[in-house]
């Protein structure tokens, strides 16, 4: 667990986001005047404390009343770096939560129990899980929920936003610089809430277009027969009814969009590496797996665990 949350503060200071590095200077200023205001309380009361507990005991300490330069100091400084931090942060967040508008958003983001669904509009394209955005453009993201409260948080990229059911929330995103930014739901939302974790890949313009139009186009043909195999199986088992694969019969969406399945480097909410090992194992018993997952046990016969790896390993 403490390694989960120094992951998760660490990139705060490292801010990746036009946004976050507006939220990482408000942080450093309380984090000065904190220190400062600390550093003054240790000072006077290890002050206070030698010198009176060198002195022989004595009656009560003279008292000092009607000091009204200490009373000012003592009530005015406080208050004034309250007025501060308030503006401050008003400041901060008009910078980081501009109003959007009659803005369409440019990515719509919706979270389940327990995987992440990612939505371009514009394109046919939807992912999951490994959500791919381009550095340097100003995004508008929409932030739903398709069961339960969830909540989107990347340290390294901003802020975090709830994930209401019935509800949008939106979050303005600008990625200064390419690279993989690891986040994790921060709402507590059921069994596997701890590895429902966010894996964004920030790409350049050039790049990023590339990926779009890769992704954007149907699934590709199993190569071989034992994937054929895994492909009729797949299409005529309860698999394509909550698993979609676009150029395919199988249209469901209760589970994750399996389009390209096989080009993800993570797979289960990057809870382990996509490798034919960890595909099967998954496919023998979900259960043992990712406890509370909602994909049920299905008897397969090692014959067909083999061809469905086979087949989803292909799905690039």
């Amino acid at each position: 667990m403490d390694c989960i949350l120094l992951n998760n503060i660490a990139p705060i200071f490292d801010a990746a986001s036009t946004q976050a590095a507006h939220i990482r200077q408000l942080t450093v200023e309380f984090i000065i005047a904190a220190s400062a205001i600390l550093l003054l309380v240790v000072i006077l009361t290890g002050f206070i404390s030698i010198k009176y507990y060198s002195k022989p005991r004595q009656d009560e300490p003279k008292q000092i009343t009607g000091n009204r330069t200490l009373e000012i100091w003592m009530v005015g400084v406080p208050l004034a770096l309250v007025i501060l931090f308030f503006f401050r942060s008003l400041a901060t967040m008009n910078a980081v939560l501009p109003d959007r508008g009659s803005q369409p958003p440019d990515i719509i983001i919706t979270g389940h129990q327990w995987f992440w669904e990612a939505t371009y509009p514009g394109t046919t394209l939807i992912t999951a899980n490994e959500i791919h955005l381009p550095v340097g453009k100003k995004l508008l993201m929409q932030l739903n929920a398709a069961d339960v409260i969830h909540d989107w948080w990347v340290p390294a990229l901003g802020g975090k936003m709830d994930m209401i059911p019935g509800m949008n929330n939106y979050l303005w995103l600008t990625i200064n610089r390419p690279g993989i930014y690891e986040g994790a739901c921060s709402e507590f939302c059921g069994q596997q809430h701890a590895w429902m974790r966010i894996r964004v890949i920030a790409q350049s313009p050039e790049d990023y277009a590339i990926w779009l139009s890769r992704e954007a186009a149907g699934a590709h043909l199993p190569q071989d027969t034992l994937a054929r195999a895994g492909a009729v199986l797949f299409m005529e088992s309860t698999c394509s009814s909550c698993h979609r694969v676009k150029g395919t019969t199988a249209a469901g969406i209760t589970g994750p969009d399996l389009t390209h399945f096989g080009s993800r480097q993570t797979m289960l909410t990057g809870m382990m590496e996509n490798d034919s090992a960890n595909v099967s194992q998954w496919l023998i018993d979900p259960q043992a797996v990712k406890p509370g997952a909602h994909m049920p046990r299905f008897i397969f016969a090692k014959d067909s665990i083999r061809a469905l790896t086979a087949y989803l390993e292909q799905l690039k």
